[in-house]
């Protein structure tokens, strides 16, 4: 039985950072315990990964499959996908101190890693361009809509970060493309009572006390287009996207609002991204106590 080592950092593999698993009780060994343990992962690939060295101890030793573990013992783990697909974008870092790093995410880009994009995501991307492991985001925008993420650089920035948005001390601002209003009855402000739908990744809307609100504001209209500025006084998940396919002015390009076009699985349709842009965000920063604004370079065209 191998004995337990003593927790050492471990370095970041191509911008992945190591996850780690515990043991509850201990086990026959290495990849009996991850194949039982993380099923969706076929036992065949934990034994690939654990070929590969992707697989380590607490101590920082490459583990084997025959390894037995004792009860608490910790194994780092590196995820990795085999067949994962390449978007055609890159993201672009607009702005970057010892606390804040500010990135231009494009249309079809994960924020951090999730379904089939690891090394696509737009975490993992910064993390091997810049080497900073504490890379963290400070908040999400959908992997369908494009523009402004905020991610902060330090473990002990975080929390004043975070009250920003839990404070409502932080300004952002949106632009999208959709039908121009039919009448002059688009109201200012739309709120609701959102809560999560059908399929599991839809947002929908619920009779109750509103929840969500937006302000709403059309900037310019070229034929039977618009291109409205939105500013979300609340983070509802798809909240701008509920809203104006509310108001029966759905985002041009929308997969999921008002009916489902196309699952999250689907291939990808690049041609016709949803023209949502976390365009700006202005807020007073925590740490240096510099007002910023910062611009996306990005831009929707009407």
């Amino acid at each position: 039985m191998r004995a337990a080592g003593h927790a050492v950092p471990l370095p970041m593999r191509d911008g992945v950072s190591a996850s780690v698993v515990s043991l509850p009780q201990g086990a026959a060994n290495v990849l009996d315990f991850l194949a039982q343990r993380m099923p969706g992962i076929s036992r065949s690939e934990w034994a690939e990964r654990l070929a590969h060295g992707l697989v380590l101890h607490e101590d920082g030793q490459t583990a084997l499959p025959q390894h037995s573990c004792p009860p608490g013992h910790r194994l780092y783990y590196y995820r990795h996908l085999a067949d994962e697909p390449a978007l055609p974008f890159q993201a672009h870092i607009l702005f970057e101190d010892a606390h804040l790093l500010v990135a231009d995410k494009p249309h079809f880009m994960p924020v951090t890693p999730s379904g089939r994009y690891l090394q696509q995501s737009l975490l993992v991307q910064l993390k091997r361009l810049t080497g900073c492991a504490e890379l963290v985001p400070l908040h999400r925008i959908d992997r369908e809509t494009a523009g402004l993420v905020l991610l902060g650089k330090r473990l002990p920035d975080r929390d004043a970060y975070h009250a920003l948005f839990r404070d409502k001390d932080i300004h952002k601002t949106y632009h999208a493309l959709a039908a121009a209003p039919r009448d002059s009855a688009l109201p200012a402000v739309y709120a609701s009572r959102l809560v999560p739908g059908e399929p599991f990744f839809r947002t929908k809307e619920v009779a109750g006390p509103a929840n969500s609100e937006t302000r709403i504001r059309v900037l310019k209209t070229q034929g039977e287009r618009a291109l409205y500025q939105l500013e979300p006084v609340t983070g509802k998940r798809h909240q701008l996207r509920v809203h104006m396919s509310a108001l029966g002015l759905p985002i041009e390009g929308d997969p999921f609002y008002p009916t489902v076009l196309r699952g999250p699985d689907a291939p990808e349709d690049f041609s016709r991204p949803l023209q949502l842009l976390a365009q700006s965000i202005a807020f007073t920063d925590p740490h240096t106590g510099q007002a910023r604004v910062f611009e996306s370079q990005l831009s929707l065209k009407l």
